[in-house]
């Protein structure tokens, strides 16, 4: 996975860029007929092949080539060959920890031989392959993608919470119809009122839609359990928004301690400086 500095440094900016002044999409206008054209007209310009050139590119050259002749192999086999291959090749993937690629081999794992798992994994890696990236339209398709394969996985195993948590933070995300992903994040918690990945997407869906109180019960949560800078900083946000000074400043603090960030610490220290006057 990408370090947390990273992931903390691209949560900094999409606050600073307004998160919070803007609601969330999909929430006024629910007319999802443009935004399924718009994920069908990009989905054919991203397919494993030209994701995988893509992804390359960012890469060690010899890897890249071990990579290349494992696609090779994997086109000529078929059955439990391809499986193992497709194993092989996901694990190369995972190695450079680059997930869009995993995302499409688990999904044609999940084709060859369909398990639940393999949809499941399949969502997994697409949902933390367009998390951080800056690429708008392939964030989207992912998106798409990462949607398709919780379902997927849901109609394998329809109670399973990892696969209707993934669907939900995926559906809140993508913005087409967020509530139900709400719907569903909520019924994972009423299940199961510690889980780590749904209280932080309800908490982000909080943030957004400025229900701040909500927003800092639901990070506590999260950082009682796992804590980490991006959730430190979120909860900060919280606190900052309803007057806590107190309170952000120490949550402000434990965020830039966890990250060890240049960056990151720079903004924290501005930012408690203000909240100190």
């Amino acid at each position: 996975m990408n370090t947390k500095q990273i992931i903390v440094i691209v949560i900094v900016v999409a606050l600073m860029g307004g998160l919070l002044a803007r609601p969330i999409k999909g929430l006024v206008d629910e007319n999802k007929g443009a935004n399924d054209s718009a994920t069908a007209a990009s989905s054919s310009a991203f397919t494993f092949q030209s994701v995988s050139e893509i992804t390359k590119q960012s890469i060690n050259a010899s890897i890249a080539q071990e990579i290349t002749d494992l696609e090779g192999k994997v086109a000529e086999a078929s059955g439990e060959e391809k499986l193992a291959l497709l194993e092989q090749l996901v694990q190369k993937w995972d190695d450079v920890a680059k997930f869009a690629p995993q995302g499409f081999i688990y999904e044609e794992m999940a084709e060859t031989s369909p398990k639940f798992e393999y949809w499941l994994k399949a969502g997994d890696a697409y949902r933390a392959a367009y998390t951080n990236l800056q690429d708008t339209a392939m964030s989207a398709e992912l998106n798409r993608l990462a949607i398709r394969s919780y379902e997927k996985a849901t109609e394998l195993d329809e109670n399973n919470l990892d696969a209707k948590t993934g669907l939900g933070a995926a559906m809140v995300t993508g913005g087409g119809n967020p509530m139900a992903g709400i719907a569903l994040l909520q019924e994972v918690v009423a299940k199961e009122p510690k889980n780590i990945n749904a209280n932080k997407t309800l908490g982000l869906f909080s943030l957004q839609s400025r229900q701040f109180d909500k927003a800092i019960e639901r990070f506590k949560t999260v950082v009682e359990l796992s804590p980490d800078a991006e959730s430190y900083f979120y909860l900060a946000t919280g606190y900052e928004n309803i007057g806590l000074k107190n309170e952000a400043i120490a949550a402000f603090q434990k965020s830039k301690e966890l990250a060890a960030d240049p960056t990151l610490s720079q903004f924290i220290d501005r930012r408690v400086e203000e909240l100190s006057k």
